[in-house]
């Protein structure tokens, strides 16, 4: 075996987070073999999110990896959407309006509160993953919290409430936040899910839930249902369940939309870039 073989195949794994969070490097995304893309996948699926370190990609590059986690879908939001490639939504780009006032639309975009990617879709969001082209001196990370542990913290009371219920989401929530969506794309009817989901893939019981796109709890009167959205809210993010990534340019961050929520920080020079490409990434049928 060259070499070069070999370098392909070390895929050192290192942990970052106290329970979830893991560093892979001795890698190039673009000419991954079997072996080695399945260390990598695991390594997602035991921490929830991964970040490989230093790549050099182009768009096709970034796409054909996506490709190997799942089914690449546009996101809703259009005129953030790649040029070229409709599939890659550009983040953090066009974030001064024409008077030269700050978009806080763009700059806080993902800022608001902790979510999960993909919650308004018939079939959810599996995986979201960002790529790096700049980041600022200061500031701007991500944050990341497990929502095995939050299903896990859940007084018994609240589990028995939850277990076989259903949330109803849309992309604007209940405060109708849909600034970025088209006008004819922000009217859409809830979707279902239920709010304690078993993984797909390890089978591990997490709280599926976003403050900012449930609308309703299936089954519940409307003013129950607003006090169990407002205490899941409040219980959601919980000690030890959490890592924060600060990002370096050429970082693939990937996060299980499944198990984890995540927010931006929001707090970067505005006058500094932080720009990503993303890719959403839903369940193949294979999968």
């Amino acid at each position: 075996m060259s070499r070069r073989a070999n370098y392909r195949l070390m895929a050192i794994v290192r942990k970052l987070g106290a329970n979830i969070g893991a560093e892979i490097t001795d890698v190039n995304v673009k000419n991954l073999d079997g072996k080695t893309f399945e260390k990598i996948y695991q390594a997602w699926l035991n921490y929830g999110v991964t970040v490989v370190r230093a790549q050099d990609l182009t768009t096709e590059d970034f796409i054909a990896y996506g490709r190997r986690f799942g089914e690449i879908v546009p996101h809703p939001s259009k005129s953030t959407r790649h040029f070229k490639h409709p599939e890659i939504t550009c983040l953090g780009i066009n974030k001064f309006k024409l008077d030269g006032t700050l978009n806080e639309d763009i700059y806080k975009r993902g800022a608001i509160e902790f979510h999960t990617d993909g919650a308004y879709d018939e079939v959810p969001f599996k995986a979201t993953k960002l790529y790096a082209l700049a980041v600022p001196n200061v500031g701007g990370e991500t944050h990341f919290s497990c929502m095995y542990m939050a299903y896990d913290a859940l007084p018994k009371k609240l589990k028995t409430l939850l277990q076989d219920r259903r949330g109803g989401f849309t992309y604007g929530g209940r405060k109708g936040q849909n600034a970025l969506l088209n006008p004819e794309d922000r009217d859409h009817a809830p979707v279902f899910h239920p709010l304690i989901r078993p993984h797909s893939e390890t089978g591990r019981k997490a709280l599926y839930f976003d403050p900012g796109k449930i609308v309703q709890i299936e089954g519940l009167e409307a003013a129950e249902s607003d006090d169990i959205i407002d205490e899941l809210t409040e219980r959601m993010i919980v000690s030890g369940a959490e890592y924060t990534h600060t990002w370096q340019v050429g970082d693939i961050v990937i996060w299980d939309n499944r198990c984890l929520v995540h927010k931006a920080a929001g707090n970067y020079p505005p006058q500094e870039d932080r720009i990503h490409w993303r890719l959403s990434i839903k369940e193949s049928v294979s999968d």
